[in-house]
């Protein structure tokens, strides 16, 4: 298992702190400092089935200054790589934190239902 966070979010604090509290073995990622690659976003968009702009933290004021906004969400595969480069080169914007469950599948654990969600999905 692996998280994606940001020390400075409370979401992800308290993500940890459920974590550590069940015992679970996982690995930190402070996806600031250690920026996934595009390939690597585009395997957390498959296990989380969701689209880019689904994690894209829209509401932040560097998704206005860098025009991510004003992209289109078409699901094709362009469009697609469009939010994925977008997200790798301001990876600020990337929703967290981001839970890899050791089944393949992912969940975005900004409640403690969706850490838990990843907690049930242990081997």
């Amino acid at each position: 298992m692996e998280i994606w966070i940001n020390p400075a979010c409370s979401k992800c604090r308290s993500a940890l702190t459920l974590l550590d509290a069940e015992g679970a073995e996982y690995t930190v990622r402070r996806y600031l400092e250690d920026v996934p690659t595009e390939a690597e976003i585009r395997e957390v968009l498959g296990r989380l089935g969701l689209e880019p702009w689904d994690i894209t933290r829209t509401s932040d004021p560097l998704a206005a200054e860098t025009g991510v906004r004003e992209l289109p969400r078409e699901e094709t595969d362009a469009v697609r790589g469009l939010w994925i480069a977008h997200l790798a080169a301001h990876p600020k914007l990337i929703q967290r934190p981001i839970i890899t469950a050791e089944d393949g599948t992912a969940v975005v654990g900004r409640s403690e239902e969706a850490v838990r969600e990843a907690l049930s999905r242990r081997a």
